[in-house]
């Protein structure tokens, strides 16, 4: 009777050994400077009191005497004020000029992520958008309702609007952001400036490439107002570059995507309730090798 030929089963470590990945180093959209602000102005951030901001508030340039009003600073210097909480108020200073910097590479990143799904009209009142790359185009109003941006289970999910001139919203309106976590990102790239109207409940951050304006009680508790060339105005806001809920951990929704020497990645679909957890590659490999193994065993023993 013939010996029952055993080929060698390997263990999981030593498969795991033969498995071995390169990681690539990536860093998020918003540097860390950059993410640090709230509010950001290239010539004058003007505030009409009372404002509440969570994050740091600045100009990059020194711009004299009235580089910032309604707040209780000096140019040139990062001090304290009663309106800003988790952060300082900033003229001039050298964490303002790389974050302007940082701002500037940030919306090029955007830009390079081209075009993606144009949408037919310019208001995008009474939509829900999965996430992906959007080019709105240019209209007397981007908003003039409710349009709800919904992450579908993805913790990682990214929207990225990349608006043909201005962002516009008409008093009232409503950025609902659901169906989604800590890894989320919304991205504003505006091609000229922003104005959010009266009352508007914002979300995201608005990267413009010139002024915004923060009309009366309009807020944004989840995201950032950054102007890259011009400035900003704020009248009664509140603002927050730290999120809430579901949301909170996500930096302000700056995440959804990385920034390697090969360009912008969007990071992979990451469910939100985790019990739905989807084996990392190498994991997952391994798993499938080393159940192969065994049925192979036990085929070469005659066992069922």
């Amino acid at each position: 009777m013939k010996k029952a030929k055993y080929l060698p089963v390997l263990s999981l470590a030593v498969i795991g050994s033969f498995y071995v990945t390169t990681p690539v180093l990536a860093s998020p959209l918003l540097g860390s400077d950059l993410a640090s602000f709230t509010v950001l102005g290239a010539s004058t951030v003007t505030n009409v009191p009372t404002s509440t901001i969570g994050g740091n508030v600045g100009v990059w340039s020194s711009g004299g005497a009235n580089a910032i009003t309604g707040f209780l600073s000096s140019p040139g210097v990062a001090v304290s004020d009663p309106q800003v909480v988790g952060g300082q108020v900033h003229a001039g200073t050298a964490v303002a000029q790389s974050a302007q910097s940082q701002l500037t590479t940030a919306r090029a990143n955007l830009d390079s992520l081209g075009a993606g799904t144009t949408l037919s009209l310019a208001d995008m009142v009474g939509l829900t958008l999965f996430p992906g790359i959007y080019t709105v185009p240019a209209g007397t109003t981007n908003l003039s309702g409710a349009l709800t941006l919904d992450g579908q289970g993805n913790a990682n999910a990214a929207w990225i609007f990349q608006m043909d001139s201005t962002l516009i919203t008409s008093s009232n309106s409503v950025v609902n952001v659901i169906n989604t976590g800590a890894g989320a990102g919304v991205f504003w790239n505006v091609a000229s400036s922003a104005t959010i109207g009266t009352d508007t409940t914002f979300m995201g951050n608005i990267l413009a490439l010139a002024s915004i304006s923060m009309n009366t009680t309009a807020t944004n508790l989840c995201g950032r107002v950054l102007a890259n060339t011009a400035a900003v105005t704020l009248q009664m806001n509140t603002l927050s570059g730290i999120c809430a809920g579901s949301l909170a951990g996500s930096g302000g929704l700056g995440g959804g995507l990385d920034v390697t020497a090969g360009g912008v990645t969007i990071l992979p679909f990451l469910p939100t309730h985790p019990g739905g957890t989807v084996p990392e590659p190498s994991t997952l490999m391994l798993l499938m090798l080393g159940a192969a193994g065994f049925v192979n065993r036990r085929r070469l023993l005659g066992t069922h």
